[in-house]
């Protein structure tokens, strides 16, 4: 299917229980396989929750960038402006769609999106250090890998159940202008 029926708009309240759903099925579970996005060897137990997706669809400097075809939630991500940079999270592709360039799609729009509605100069993010091919695919689209570390909330199951003892956050950067 070409990434060219997609239509994007900023989530609202009534997509939380979906977007929920999306975001689970792409990092989590037996279901997350079907898609290379998966972090079910690294993490179990929940992604996020409905209270957490909440929070970010009605952050005052944010917003959760849907893209939908035909009606259907097909990718997310979270944008929240931070002065000078934009910071990108909460990313999620059907796994089913992954690999069909959805991503890089939903990805580009989210740039454009911070540039456009902040004049954000750069997009951050956060990416588990261990996710080595998720880290090598936003270096392709201009990612940089910034050497800046930080620990993974172990004992906080909203953010999941670690499978081993190192995780740890990696920040990536990318020039918007």
């Amino acid at each position: 299917m070409p990434t060219t029926e997609l239509t994007f708009r900023t989530a609202v309240d009534s997509d939380v229980p979906g977007l929920v759903d999306l975001i689970e099925s792409a990092y989590r579970g037996d279901a997350s396989r079907a898609g290379w996005t998966t972090e079910a060897d690294l993490l179990e137990g929940q992604r996020t929750d409905p209270e957490g997706v909440a929070a970010v669809v009605r952050h005052e400097t944010g917003l959760l960038l849907v893209a939908e075809r035909d009606g259907a939630l097909t990718a997310c991500c979270q944008l929240e402006h931070r002065g000078d940079h934009a910071y990108f999270g909460m990313f999620a592709v059907r796994p089913a769609l992954q690999g069909g360039g959805f991503g890089r799609t939903m990805l580009a729009e989210a740039e454009r999106t911070a540039r456009e509605t902040w004049d954000a100069r750069e997009m951050r993010m956060t990416v588990i250090r261990q996710r080595t091919e998720l880290i090598a695919w936003y270096e392709r689209r201009g990612y940089r890998r910034t050497g800046e570390f930080s620990p993974f909330p172990y004992g906080d199951e909203r953010f999941g159940i670690p499978q081993r003892a190192d995780l740890e956050f990696e920040v990536l950067v990318k020039p918007l202008g």
